[in-house]
């Protein structure tokens, strides 16, 4: 192990202990609408709600969450799941789908940060991107951290932040958002059809997350 991987492992251990200290002591932040609420039909993509089995919800630690599968009229397909944490106790850290998806039997192949446009607000947003594979199958995930008015596409900026706003807000709310596609034609078009998807699902999700 080099110097600098074990000063990194260091950092988190005391970043994620000061979170469990402060998280005690921080209020709990309820989502602004339930994700009950959140809509199935956004412009041509029609969602079907799943729901997370009872040893999973329990594992994550979620107070709500939504968890769907969207069909765009053109057939293209997005599996939509968002979780959010009222407070990020121990236990209840959000968790990095680097560490989960390769337990379920999916390889990472590649992981890089995308830029998302966002039409409306003619703002963008920089997110994670993972490419799985599974055998001869494929797929492109999306994720990013929506916490407390950010959109955070590092998990070590996500802890950073976590125990700043700890101490400066009294808050350790957070949300996770989780895309997911498969590869059907190539790689370039399943991004574009999980952009495009963002952009549907961004103002959504402003209405839902506290900022």
């Amino acid at each position: 192990m080099t110097y600098k991987k074990t000063i990194t492992i260091i950092c988190i251990l005391l970043i994620t202990a000061a979170v469990t200290g402060f998280a005690s002591h921080s209020e709990r932040i309820k989502p602004n609408k339930p994700f009950s609420e959140f809509p199935l039909e956004i412009d041509q993509w029609k969602g079907q709600k799943g729901e997370l089995n009872q040893e999973v919800y329990n594992i994550l630690g979620v107070e709500d969450y939504i968890l769907a599968n969207y069909r765009k009229t053109s057939g293209a397909t997005v599996n939509l799941y968002v979780g959010f944490y009222q407070s990020q106790k121990e236990g209840d850290i959000i968790h990095s789908p680097k560490n989960c998806l390769p337990g379920s039997g999916w390889k990472i192949t590649d992981t890089s940060i995308e830029t998302i446009n966002l039409v409306d607000t003619e703002k963008s947003i920089n997110v994670i991107k993972l490419l799985l594979q599974k055998g001869a199958e494929k797929q492109v995930v999306l994720y990013w951290f929506q916490s407390r008015g950010r959109i955070i596409s590092s998990e070590y900026m996500q802890k950073i932040w976590l125990v700043v706003d700890s101490v400066t807000k009294q808050r350790t709310d957070g949300s996770f958002v989780r895309l997911i596609s498969t590869v059907n034609i190539d790689e370039k078009t399943t991004v574009k059809a999980l952009k495009e998807f963002a952009n549907k699902i961004y103002p959504f999700l402003k209405e839902h997350i506290p900022s």
